[in-house]
């Protein structure tokens, strides 16, 4: 017989199992590509499935049909359906601790810091030691055409390894593997053969990646990162109280006003009286009766626009402060007990300047973002040089017929190895890194022509702040001049009525001023109020004596 001649083994029932296995799941794989809706069209990759009725369909909203019951045709004064509301006194400073502790807008802004914190782990987390295990089982058969090969082949291979990054631009790495093998070779030494080999090599940037400002460029990104979502987010917190302030004195004025319009009510009730009785003294004529009516009408619908006003005002503080015993839909009174104190303010533009050039966030942005540009220009610089690094292994390996005897042969070091090498790598042209570090050069001149650009903008802020701060303390002035001469001018016109010189149109008409002259003195004191509270935002602070100090969401 012919030694050369090709052997062919048979199959083992084993193998034929596999082979069958592997074929049935590349037939599962492409079955459903087959299909007309694709291998993702069951319902069962879908979590929430809504009803195309709902997507597709828009219902009709009958107004009639949900009103709980019939509107009165003569309905009550608004004031007198509140008289069962729950009164609620509130000061400035409750409402702005109930918005720290409620508001939801701050409270998803508060994640913001505690989110880029993670950022920060996790680029600290790229030097962190990796371990890792295989292990593998293999059997082959192959045709052979010498007795010198062998055709059959049952390994098994395991290994353990190490990988430790090093912040200055290295890596370490320690490999354990081991094997065992079986071969059907008759000029074998050793079958089965068991191999072990331990390993330890490190390979180091010197150039390109080399040193710990490279490295750690990750890590400092971050960190100015987390810093510019704290500025963010006291930002954030600033707007809200300022927010929380401007509703609150503007739910006082038009609780200010609803009872200017309840007095300006009760004259013209008492206008209508006086007609009446001068009528049936029959000292003036019917018609001063339906003008006096008149009159009350216009009056109760004032009332009316105002209370609903006001009661919009009071959801949108609701809706700031955000308290589970305030709820929008429920019919708790706010009443904003604190009183606004005006007082005549002679400001230091250039103080007010400086200071909110050094206290508002939107710098602190900047300054951070310009930070991070020149440690991106760095990082390009780097990322612009040649890639050289040196590499350095040494090894210990054993072969024999156990485990243990592999093991044995490693402690004693019978055989070993190193190696010691140099790796470059230059670009020819390299004009993408060029590129690069232009970018980020040009990106840092365009930051700080930004921050030029900001400073002026917030000069002009401060100063139309103040600006409007003088303006609103001159319309107070004159606001309460104007409403002494409209009270004096209503009197006069009243003793002219009971005189019969003057009609009810004259005094309503007195009485009309008068309310528009309290209005608008109330509406200048809040916008007095208001401007303060806008030259604190435009400073970068809040109004007022107490500081405010807020806390990052809790990571867990």
């Amino acid at each position: 017989m012919n030694s050369n001649r090709t052997v062919r083994h048979a199959r083992t029932p084993s193998r034929r199992c596999a082979s069958l296995l592997l074929r049935a799941c590349i037939a599962a794989q492409l079955l459903p590509l087959a299909a007309c809706h694709g291998p993702f069209s069951d319902e069962r990759f879908g979590e929430v499935r809504t009803p195309k009725e709902r997507l597709r369909r828009v219902e009709a909203m009958d107004v009639q049909a949900m009103a709980a019951q019939e509107q009165d045709q003569t309905p009550p004064l608004p004031t007198e359906a509140d008289e069962a509301a729950e009164i609620l006194d509130l000061t400035l400073e409750e409402c702005r601790a109930a918005a720290l502790e409620g508001n939801l807008s701050l409270q998803a802004a508060l994640f913001s810091p505690t989110i880029a914190a993670t950022t920060i782990t996790e680029e600290e987390a790229r030097f962190e030691a990796v371990f890792s295990a295989r292990a593998a089982l293999s059997s082959s058969e192959y045709q052979t055409s010498s007795s010198l090969t062998s055709s059959e082949a049952d390994v098994f291979d395991a290994g353990l390894a190490v990988q430790i990054p090093l912040r200055t631009g290295g890596t370490v790495s320690v490999d354990f593997p081991f094997s065992r093998t079986d071969r059907n070779l008759a000029f074998n030494t050793l079958n089965p053969s068991y191999a072990n080999d331990l390993s330890v090599s490190i390979s180091h940037n010197l150039l390109r990646g080399a040193g710990l400002r490279a490295n750690t460029y990750g890590i400092r990104i971050a960190e100015y990162q987390r810093q510019e979502g704290e500025a963010q987010t006291k930002l954030e917190v600033i707007r809200i109280l300022a927010e929380v302030d401007r509703l609150y004195w503007l739910l006082y004025a038009v609780r200010r006003e609803l009872e200017v319009r309840q007095v300006q009510y009760e004259l013209a009730v008492a206008q209508l009286e006086r007609a009446e009785r001068l009528v049936a003294a029959e000292q003036a004529p019917v018609v001063e009766i339906l003008r006096a009516e008149s009159g009350v009408a216009d009056r109760l619908e004032d009332i009316i626009i105002t209370h609903n006003r006001m009661r919009a005002r009071q959801r949108q503080l609701k809706r700031m402060i955000n308290q589970p015993d305030l709820p929008m839909a429920g019919r708790a009174m706010l009443i904003p007990v604190t009183e606004p104190n005006p007082v005549a303010l002679n400001l230091d533009l250039d103080t007010l300047i400086d200071v909110a050039l050094g206290e508002r966030m939107e710098m602190l942005q900047l300054e951070l973002q310009i930070a991070q540009d020149a440690s991106t220009i760095d990082f390009e610089k780097n990322r612009r040089l040649p890639l050289l690094a040196v590499e350095y292994s040494y090894g210990l390996n054993a072969v024999d017929d156990s485990f243990g005897d592999t093991f044995n042969t490693i402690r004693e070091t019978h055989y070993g190895s190193w190696r010691i090498g140099v790796r470059g790598e230059v670009p020819i042209g390299n004009q993408a890194a060029e590129s690069r570090v232009h970018r980020a050069i040009l990106r840092r001149l365009q930051r700080l022509a930004t921050k030029s650009d900001r400073e002026a903008a917030i000069t002009e802020e401060v100063l139309t702040a103040a600006d409007n701060l003088g303006a609103s303390w001159q319309r107070l002035l004159a606001s309460r001049q104007r409403v002494l001469v409209a009270a004096r001018t209503l009197a006069a016109e009243q003793r002219q009525f009971d005189l019969g010189l003057r009609t009810s149109t004259d005094v309503l008409d007195a009485q009309a001023r008068l309310a528009d002259a309290q209005s608008s003195e109330i509406t200048a004191i809040t916008a007095y109020q208001v401007s303060q509270t806008d030259l604190a935002y435009a400073t970068g602070m809040i109004l007022g004596q107490a500081q405010i100090r807020w806390e990052p969401a809790d990571a867990q």
